[in-house]
């Protein structure tokens, strides 16, 4: 009977252990949520720049191609 109440005690001391031992690591393990956290909007307004860097350089290729074609329109009514 001795031997089951030692190896509960046993097991409640290692069990007590390995609780404070994890619930001190929580405040690193927010800290890491939270940076995470930032970094995911970061990434996400990252995104958003992107796809608007992207619009812009259509933009701008589809102007350079109007200008091109206004420029060999022009050589072809000065005959060259």
């Amino acid at each position: 009977m001795w031997v089951w109440i030692a190896v509960g005690a046993i097991a409640l001391i290692v069990l007590v252990f390995a609780a404070t031992r994890l619930l001190g690591r929580l405040p690193d393990l927010r800290r890491a949520a939270v940076k995470l956290q930032r970094r995911q909007e970061e990434a996400m307004r990252l995104q958003v720049a992107g796809e608007e860097l992207q619009r812009t350089v259509l933009v701008v290729q589809q102007k350079a191609e109007r200008a091109q074609d206004a420029v060999t329109q022009i050589k072809a009514n000065l005959g060259r």
